[in-house]
């Protein structure tokens, strides 16, 4: 009888829910947040960021730009450990974590931020609904 192991990604059968290969629930508490929560608070997140460059910055400068893309990614980086989440994740009711449990650490939030900032990591998604940027960093946003 031939092994039914999957020895290749394509032979892997697909998930039934995002999360389901995580061990996460289809729905409610840990379940993988979803697309809509997900563009609600990284939009918080970016007009917060906005809103502090302003005080930098004049909004039609090169300048603003800047300061608003490094305020958003600071603000990822010192929330994510200490609060579990940005503000966006957690007004919408959304947190990270770490695929191995335990406490996001350091070195999570800052890989993971530094590819979200280029943005085509955060494009590329798989059937756990986890974009590239969390994948390298290990960790999965799920409902709080």
């Amino acid at each position: 009888m031939p092994d039914a192991t999957p020895t290749t990604f394509g032979q892997l059968e697909p998930s039934k829910w995002p999360g389901e290969r995580l061990g996460l629930p289809d729905d409610g508490p840990n379940s993988v947040g979803r697309i809509g929560r997900r563009i609600a608070a990284i939009a918080i997140d970016w007009g917060v960021a906005i809103l502090i460059a302003l005080l930098f910055a004049p909004y039609s400068s090169l300048l603003h730009s800047w300061v608003t893309l490094g305020i958003f990614v600071l603000m990822q980086i010192v929330f994510i450990p200490t609060i579990g989440g940005s503000v966006g994740h957690r007004l919408m009711g959304l947190r990270i974590l770490p695929i191995s449990g335990g406490w996001v650490g350091l070195w999570r939030p800052i890989v993971r931020t530094v590819l979200l900032a280029i943005v085509v990591p955060a494009l590329v998604w798989d059937s756990d609904q986890r974009g590239f940027h969390d994948k390298v960093a290990g960790t999965v946003l799920v409902r709080a």
